[in-house]
């Protein structure tokens, strides 16, 4: 028999075997975790967004502070006086 016919054979034998028994409160069970599962998602997208927004406001201020974009003064020597 060939490798397939082995695979095959195994899942027949697996699907004539009588089903487990499954819970009857698994819908229910799923369904919360779902639930749970997207209010963690929630929870951290509008973390990610509070941060990126703290991140924002604070280049904001630093800029406008330090104002990056204005060249530094030259530097040059000191007015020589009473020649």
């Amino acid at each position: 028999m060939s490798r397939y016919g082995d695979r095959e054979a195994a899942v027949r034998r697996l699907l004539d075997t009588p089903h487990p028994p499954v819970p009857g409160d698994l819908s229910l069970r799923a369904a919360e975790r779902g639930a749970r599962l997207r209010r963690r998602a929630r929870t951290a997208r509008r973390v990610w967004w509070a941060v990126c927004a703290g991140a924002a406001l604070a280049f904001v201020v630093w800029a406008s502070a330090a104002r990056p974009w204005e060249v530094p003064p030259a530097v040059t020597t000191p007015v020589v006086e009473g020649w």
